[in-house]
C-alpha cells in the first residue's frame, strides 16, 4: 500500500502515528454551546494524547426542507468559530459551499471541508486548493471509493497536496445509507490520510420527510470498525443535547459519551498500527 502522506497542521501531523479527531456540533447554535463543547472535547483529547480539530458550520446549505435551521451565515459564523479558535487555541475545520467562500473561510479555517453533496464541483474544488488551507473531500454519497482520485487531481492542480479524504456511506435504497468499509484501504492508496465521518455515516436522509433522520447509537460501532480499517482521522459531530439540536440531533453523540468513545477508537487505532 502507498505511504500515506503525513499533513502538518501547527504543532502535530495528520496521518501520522497519532490518532486525530475532527469534531463538534453540526451546526453553530450559539456562542455558549461552542464554547462548552470546544472547552470540554480540548480537555478529552489532551487526556488521551489525540489530535484535535474543532469543527462546526456556519451554513448547512443542504437541507430536506426550507424551513430547515442552517446556521448564522458566513459572517456571524466566522466570528464565533474565530473565538473559539482564539480562546481555546484549537484548529477549525468548516465547509463552504461556494468558491467565492474560499478565500474568506481561510482566513479562520486550518482546514476547508468540500460536503459530500458538493464534492464533483470542479470550481469550489480548485478554489479550495487556492486557499492554500487544507482541503477535506467528503465522499459524495453516490461515488465509488476509486473516483475520488479525479477529485483529489482538482486539487492538487492548484499546486496544494494538503488533502483529506471523507467516507460518509453510500447511499443504499431510500433514506439509508451503507457504509463499505473496503472504501477506507482502497482510498488510502492515493496516498493521503482518510477520515471517517462516524455521525453522518449513520443519517437517513429525508427519513422524516422534512427532515433527515438517523440512529446515534451505531455511531461506536462505525468508528471502532472504521479503526479497524485502516482509518487516519474520525470526524464526529457533537453536541452537549442532542436531542435538542437545531440540526441533525439523531446523528450527534452527547458531549458526555466523547471520552469513552474516543479512548477506545485510540486503543484499536493503536493496536492496528503496532
Amino acid at each position: 500500500m502507498r505511504e500515506t502522506r503525513k499533513i502538518k497542521l501547527r504543532n502535530f501531523e495528520i496521518g501520522g502515528d497519532k490518532l486525530t479527531i475532527l469534531a463538534g456540533p453540526c451546526a453553530i447554535e450559539s456562542q455558549e454551546i461552542l464554547d462548552q463543547t470546544a472547552e470540554k472535547l480540548k480537555e478529552i483529547t489532551e487526556k488521551l494524547g489525540i489530535n484535535y480539530v474543532f469543527k462546526s458550520s456556519f451554513d448547512k446549505a443542504n437541507r430536506s426542507s426550507l424551513s430547515s435551521y442552517r446556521g448564522p451565515g458566513i459572517d456571524k459564523g466566522l466570528e464565533m468559530l474565530k473565538k473559539v479558535k482564539d480562546k481555546f487555541d484549537l484548529p477549525i475545520v468548516t465547509d463552504i459551499h461556494t468558491p467565492d467562500q474560499a478565500q474568506k473561510v481561510a482566513k479562520v479555517a486550518n482546514i476547508i471541508q468540500i460536503p459530500a453533496f458538493l464534492c464533483r464541483q470542479t470550481d469550489l474544488l480548485v478554489a479550495a486548493g487556492e486557499s492554500k488551507r487544507i482541503v477535506n473531500i467528503k465522499k459524495g454519497q453516490f461515488l465509488a471509493p476509486e473516483q475520488m482520485k479525479s477529485l483529489i487531481e482538482k486539487v492538487e492542480d492548484s499546486g496544494n497536496h494538503d488533502i483529506l479524504i471523507t467516507d460518509r456511506g453510500t447511499t443504499f435504497g431510500y433514506n439509508n445509507l451503507v457504509v463499505d468499509f473496503r472504501g477506507i484501504p482502497i482510498m488510502k492508496e492515493f496516498g493521503y490520510p482518510v477520515v471517517f465521518d462516524a455521525t453522518h455515516s449513520v443519517q437517513l436522509p429525508g427519513a422524516n420527510g422534512t427532515s433527515s433522520g438517523g440512529d446515534r447509537r451505531f455511531v461506536p460501532t462505525l468508528a471502532k470498525a472504521a479503526m479497524a480499517a485502516g482509518a487516519d482521522v474520525l470526524f464526529f459531530e457533537i453536541h452537549p443535547n442532542p436531542d435538542k439540536a437545531l440540526c441533525d440531533g439523531a446523528n450527534m453523540i452527547p458531549l458526555s459519551e466523547a471520552e469513552k468513545l474516543f479512548k477506545t477508537c485510540k486503543e484499536i487505532f493503536e493496536l492496528v498500527r503496532s
